[in-house]
């Protein structure tokens, strides 16, 4: 049998996979790995200028593909560098497989030039991280590594000495099988049971839905009309739930807006559908009144079962599968008097704040960042793909970009980390060359890993880069308002971000003007190739929850004189007057 090197065989196994990418920066360690990746047909190597922006595209492919994706990191500071990315890949449950390289192996335990032991620096945000101790141990490896970030959905790391990257190994077929189609968790007959036993009890029904009902759409409305029950989603519920949805209340949370948070405080059952929704404070517990309503959780992941709160039913399934099997034990029927006033208290508050960011706002200077996010959201395609910073990028991607069915909307949603939008919009553009991606950016964010827009260059990526230029850290800003301290290191000077892309190559625009935003905008958008969007927006837009304490009020009293109010809501105010309108009389 012929011989090859480890690295040929490990690259050759993951374009066999359907591999068609590896994300990182070329570095000593990782050349037997570079130069087997330059000699493979249907297989490239994507040059990054941060290992950790490798790591961020990786795991926006993964999550739109679905498919296992790739990057590496060079030994010590190369693959250190992957960590931020790696963290929200793994908590975002994307199949990632990161190579971390190391120094030669027989140095390992000396102190050796950029020693590290990324076999303990990665556990935590992996499923699966081994050291490769000669090249047929990696054969081994690499099977359980890729197999564990499928069926897993997570991070999986493969440590890899560059000494046995260069090892000699049979260049056979890889036979292994893998298991790259998933089954569905059924859920056991006896909490099915239960669970239409307290959906009968209950007089009123609120539904809670978070990115664990992908795939399950139907079913729950199935389920909200047939128990008339109002529908409210967390920010990863909102791209599946939201659109053409005649039951819908908003969102909770930090970002939310509308009825939901009433709705789940005042039903007599919620059931949290496929969500880990981690801020307890606005969910409705044991001990929030003095008559709490029953909480149902159906998830996947029997690990996610009852973590955030207490519940009366935990049940392990796939949320389609369980909502099937529970449809038909249902047997009492519901009035629709609590879901017709949910829906009336939504359309009140979606009206309620609107007013105060749609008067004038053509006129005023800097440009409203509500009003670029909704006009953003009417010109953009279709099937856009939409990554957003966080920060205060998140509250406009929440309550602006309208969801439809076929457009994706994503960030760092449980890593919150800065600077992601950009580096994601990097591997859609890569998986997806035709789409049209909007990096919908801040300017703390676009700073931070501002060193992309060379990559964006480099490989003439179509990506469309909004950048929110309020020359502040919103975000943190409220942060310290909402706690009663005077904002400080928030603030910076202005930058002239066009300036910059236009620097290294990309083509750009800078809009002051809100007269010239929708031009300008849709020109931009327009362009083939790279684009970047500088819009200087103002710095005092800030948001609040739709569910503010005492304290937190008298924060703003302390910190600020000014009024911040709720935010506008774009489109989903016609959504919830349709709803009102829709309602039997």
């Amino acid at each position: 049998m012929a011989r090859t090197s480890f690295a040929q065989l490990l690259v050759t196994q993951l374009r066999d996979l359907g591999v068609e990418r590896i994300y990182g920066v070329v570095g000593d360690s990782l050349n037997p790995i570079v130069d087997a990746v330059r000699t493979t047909e249907g297989i490239e190597w994507i040059h990054v200028r941060n290992e950790e922006a490798g790591a961020f595209a990786a795991g926006a492919e993964a999550r739109l593909t679905g498919k296992l994706a790739v990057c590496a990191g060079s030994c010590g500071p190369g693959n250190t560098h992957m960590i931020q990315g790696l963290y929200d890949a793994h908590r975002d449950g994307a199949p990632v497989l990161a190579i971390a390289s190391h120094i030669p192996s027989g140095s390992i335990g000396t102190g050796f030039f950029q020693e590290t032991h990324p076999e303990a620096l990665f556990q935590e945000c992996s499923h699966f991280c081994e050291l490769v101790n000669s090249g047929d141990h990696g054969t081994t490896m690499l099977h359980i590594a890729v197999q564990t970030a499928i069926a897993k959905q997570g991070v999986s790391v493969l440590v890899l000495p560059g000494d046995i990257a260069d090892q000699e190994v049979d260049d056979g077929p890889w036979t292994r099988d893998l298991a790259a189609d998933m089954g569905r968790v059924q859920p056991a007959p006896g909490p099915v049971g239960r669970l239409a036993e307290l959906i009968d009890e209950a007089g009123t029904v609120t539904l809670f839905t978070g990115a664990g009902v992908r795939g399950a759409r139907e079913e729950v409305l199935e389920l909200a009309d047939r128990v008339k029950a109002p529908i409210g989603h967390a920010f990863g519920g909102k791209e599946w739930m939201q659109y053409d949805n005649p039951y819908d209340v908003g969102m909770s949370g930090l970002l939310g807006y509308g009825a939901c948070y009433e709705a789940m405080h005042e039903a007599d059952l919620v059931i949290l559908l496929g969500t880990d929704f981690p801020y307890t404070e606005f969910l409705p517990g044991h001990g929030s009144s003095k008559n709490p309503p029953k909480i149902v959780q159906i998830d996947a992941d029997a690990s996610r079962l009852g973590r955030r709160i207490p519940l009366d039913l935990a049940v392990h399934g796939d949320v389609a599968l369980t909502l099937q099997a529970v449809m038909p034990l249902l047997t009492s029927s519901k009035s629709h008097r609590f879901l017709h006033r949910m829906l009336k208290s939504h359309h009140k508050a979606l009206t309620g704040v609107v007013s105060a960011y749609t008067k004038n706002v053509e006129r005023m200077k800097p440009i409203h960042p509500e009003f670029v996010a909704a006009t953003l959201d009417d010109l953009a395609a279709d099937d856009a793909v939409f990554t957003v910073d966080t920060g205060m990028c998140n509250v406009w991607g929440a309550r602006y970009i309208t969801p439809n069915g076929r457009r994706r909307v994503f960030g760092s949603w449980h890593h919150g980390t800065m600077a992601n939008a950009l580096p994601q919009a990097i591997g859609a553009s890569l998986a997806y060359p035709d789409r049209q991606v909007i990096s919908m950016s801040g300017d703390g964010g676009l700073g931070m890993l501002m060193g992309e827009l060379l990559t964006v260059k480099l490989h003439q990526l179509s990506t469309k880069i909004l950048v929110f230029n309020n020359s502040s850290l919103g975000m943190v800003k409220l942060e310290m308002l909402v706690e009663g301290l005077p904002d400080h290191g928030t603030d910076h000077e202005d930058v002239d971000y066009a300036a910059i892309a236009h620097g290294v190559g990309i083509p750009s625009v800078r809009i002051t003007d809100p007269k010239k935003l929708r031009k300008d905008l849709e020109k931009a958008l327009a362009t083939d190739g790279p684009m970047l969007i500088d819009v200087v927006t103002d710095p005092d837009a800030l948001s609040m929850p739709p569910k503010v304490t005492a304290q937190q009020i008298r924060g703003f009293a302390t910190a600020s004189t000014k009024i911040v109010l709720g935010g506008g809501v774009g489109r989903m105010i016609d959504m919830a007057a349709s709803n009102v309108r829709n309602l039997p009389r």
